[in-house]
């Protein structure tokens, strides 16, 4: 099974604006650089990679979970961090149930990102990074224009599932990787931003290398790298990884939600 995203890798326009908010804004460090490349640590099981283009690029929405005991902290830590900081619909710029927190920010290149904590998540199971405290890589963005084909390619190819299935906006799990399947008719809130697929690099995680031989015998472009497997779907492009560091017993001890 998925585990859990290992990279996400994104394009931009401007690696020294890259620097500028994720390094020097939200402090997180860097793992590589080139004169086209960079690559942050962002969460202790995920990595944030940025490569450089001369094509217009269309934003990407993530988010990251954070520990609920600390989110109003680390709130106070990206107010502070000069990033533009968007407010919800309802004019406060934390939205909050009797579960969940959130909070939604940009960066330099338009890309909307989101600290999300939810109550119910063990803090302690996981160790907490850098000032973001992040978890790990909770959410990643796909605008498709059909929402019940790409979710149903991600439950039979990925085999993630869905609490229930709708068809404009969707939440497709495995581990604690959530793949936000929505329709590029549907904006993304708060900013009733619209929802472009982007052009980037989803690298999951998984301790099954039988996982990883059975999808490279798939029909969807794949082919097999060392422990890796890489193809694609519908402009998007995957990579499944073998990532024996990330513990599958995790999964229960940080109290996921289990799906029938």
């Amino acid at each position: 099974m998925i585990t859990h995203y290992a990279d996400l890798e994104l394009q931009t326009v401007s690696i020294q604006g890259v620097k500028q908010a994720y390094a020097d804004s939200l402090q997180l460090p860097i793992l590589y650089e080139s004169s086209h490349f960079i690559r942050f640590q962002l969460t202790p099981f995920t990595t944030l990679s940025f490569k450089e283009t001369y094509e217009a690029i269309h934003p990407v929405h993530f988010a990251i979970q954070v520990p609920y005991s600390q989110f109003t902290g680390i709130s106070s830590f990206i107010h502070q961090s000069g990033l533009f900081i968007l407010k919800q619909e309802n004019g406060q710029y934390i939205d909050e149930t009797n579960t969940r927190k959130n909070l939604y920010f940009r960066d330099g290149d338009g890309n909307l990102l989101e600290i999300i904590a939810h109550n119910y998540i063990k803090e302690n199971q996981i160790e907490l990074f850098g000032q973001l405290k992040g978890m790990y890589l909770r959410e990643i963005g796909f605008p498709v224009e059909s929402v019940p084909v790409f979710r149903d390619w991600l439950k039979s190819t990925l085999k993630m599932k869905t609490e229930s299935d709708q068809d404009t906006f969707n939440f497709v799990i495995s581990g604690t990787a959530h793949a936000v399947v929505v329709s590029k008719e549907r904006p993304w809130i708060p900013i009733s931003m619209k929802a472009l697929p982007p052009m980037m690099l989803v690298t999951l995680g998984t301790t099954n290398t039988n996982f990883i031989n059975k999808l490279a015998n798939k029909p969807d472009n794949s082919f097999l790298e060392s422990d890796k497997v890489y193809f694609s779907k519908e402009g998007y492009n995957f990579c499944v990884k073998y990532s024996p560091d990330f513990k599958s017993s995790l999964l229960g001890e940080l109290n996921l939600p289990l799906l029938n």
